[in-house]
């Protein structure tokens, strides 16, 4: 077992005094700044640190990790706060540490395809520095996360179909160890036997282990050709149908997503579209213009044999993008469709032969316990979305949202998937970690009490 979730009150009053010499007013000990810093997107309960450093380099890291190694007190890394199962709440109190003035992009190696950067460094603000040299990082969860953020989480989004997510992209890590120790988990080869893998032993582990302070990140080539494509379905099953039989036939799609009837009706109303409102799969596909032509007619085919109408595609970036961003702004399209409501987003994800039927189970479970709760899925590897629309302020509806949200994680995993394909286990899920991997949990508990025998590294997350 990990060591015990008590609040060191002494250690965190000595590290903060200690560190406050050190960083001046790089440590913020204000409530605003605190809360921010506990931010949380679910209905668990902001947690605040006891203080926030704002560090600037590897080895600043190092020095308030050494702090806190002395004085016993709980560490938590923070790059962007996007993460959805409260990964950044200091459950025990402790320091955060903020990585996001760590924003370098290090060094860009061309010919092999990678580039070194710092954690703060996000998505967007790599894609935007590479464009000019033809590259592009793949990964997009929606958010502008930071990549070190990502790499914590394992997280992936639209384009997992193709390109994979985190743990496919990085080929190795720099990290602070809860010792203060400093590593460096391989090369910038791109394959290595050379013992543990200790690269995708960090990466998920959501800063329970350590604090990542650079990576080495695989790139692509811009494609050629760009096309994005929209087609409407009768039911979620026919559009299921659609995705695996694309999937079958080895049509490289790059994202495939799925949208329900009152995910549409919601995207209308927000992002000012007219599609039909009836489940919808959004595609994009890359290669080259005859490529991505053969491959726009080939799931045209496909749909129509399952039902599909209205498909329609187009290679005009600004008919792309206003898709796309469409896409990525089902939050504030949801928030919207029913004002006074939150939303807490939950994810799973099952073998794309069983999306469609859990797909289907989910929406009559909310239709069964009168919630509200579009759904949105990265549908070409099995995972979805629902977004809870819950008023927070009446009980019975929390209560038959924590319901659904334990029924849907419970359900995935009986469908041999899993409670989450990219959030990350965090605080919200630790309830169903053991039922999904068994005594693979007890290796995993063992790792970390090896690793960071005075759990001071992100406690109370993931055990």
């Amino acid at each position: 077992m990990t060591a015990a979730l008590t609040r060191n009150d002494f250690g965190i009053e000595t590290a903060i005094g200690i560190l406050k010499q050190q960083f001046g007013e790089r440590l913020q000990t204000g409530l605003s700044v605190r809360e921010q810093h506990g931010h949380t997107t679910t209905w668990i309960e902001n947690q605040p640190p006891d203080a926030v450093v704002f560090a600037r380099s590897r080895d600043e890291v190092a020095a308030i990790v050494n702090v806190c190694a002395t004085h016993k007190v709980p560490i938590i890394a923070f790059g962007t706060g996007t993460s959805l199962e409260g990964h950044v709440n200091a459950a025990a109190g402790g320091i955060c540490i903020d990585v996001s003035q760590m924003d370098k992009i290090v060094a860009v190696h061309t010919e092999d395809l990678d580039c070194v950067v710092q954690p703060g460094v996000t998505r967007k603000q790599l894609n935007e520095y590479l464009r000019d040299q033809g590259l592009f990082f793949p990964i997009d969860p929606g958010a502008n996360a930071s990549l070190g953020g990502m790499a914590a989480t394992r997280a992936s989004g639209t384009n997992a179909v193709r390109y994979g997510t985190m743990k496919d992209c990085i080929l190795s890590l720099e990290a602070v160890l809860p010792s203060g120790q400093v590593i460096r988990t391989g090369q910038r080869a791109r394959k290595s036997s050379a013992g543990y893998d200790l690269t995708r032993l960090l990466i998920g582990s959501e800063g329970t282990l350590g604090i990542i302070t650079e990576m080495t990140i695989r790139l692509h080539g811009i494609p050629e050709a760009m096309s994005s494509a929209t087609c409407s379905f009768p039911s979620v099953e026919a559009a299921c149908n659609a995705v695996i039989a694309t999937i079958q036939m080895g049509v490289p799609v790059a994202r495939i997503e799925l949208l329900d009837a009152l995910q549409v009706k919601a995207c209308n109303a927000y992002s000012k579209l007219n599609l039909p409102e009836t489940p919808l799969l959004l595609l994009e596909f890359h290669g080259s213009d005859a490529g991505v032509a053969e491959q726009a007619k080939t799931f045209g085919e496909i749909a129509r044999d399952v039902g599909g109408t209205g498909f329609a595609w187009t290679t005009s970036p600004e008919e792309r993008t206003k898709l796309w961003q469409a896409r990525h702004d089902v939050y504030w399209a949801a928030l919207a469709y029913r004002p006074g409501a939150e939303v807490v987003a939950t994810d799973v994800c099952v073998p794309i032969s069983r999306l469609a039927e859990c797909v289907t189970k989910a929406q009559a479970k909310t239709d069964e316990l009168g919630l509200v709760a579009p759904i949105v899925g990265h549908v070409g590897d099995g995972n979805f979305h629902t977004s809870l629309l819950v008023m927070k302020d009446d009980p019975d509806e929390m209560a038959r949202g924590r319901a659904y949200v334990s029924w849907l994680n419970q359900t995935a995993i009986a469908m041999e998937g899993t409670c989450t394909g990219e959030h990350g286990i965090g605080q919200g899920k630790r309830a169903y970690l053991e039922a999904e991997l068994g005594a693979s949990t007890d290796v995993m508990r063992a790792i970390k009490v090896a690793i960071d025998p005075d759990n001071i590294m992100n406690p109370g997350k993931i055990f």
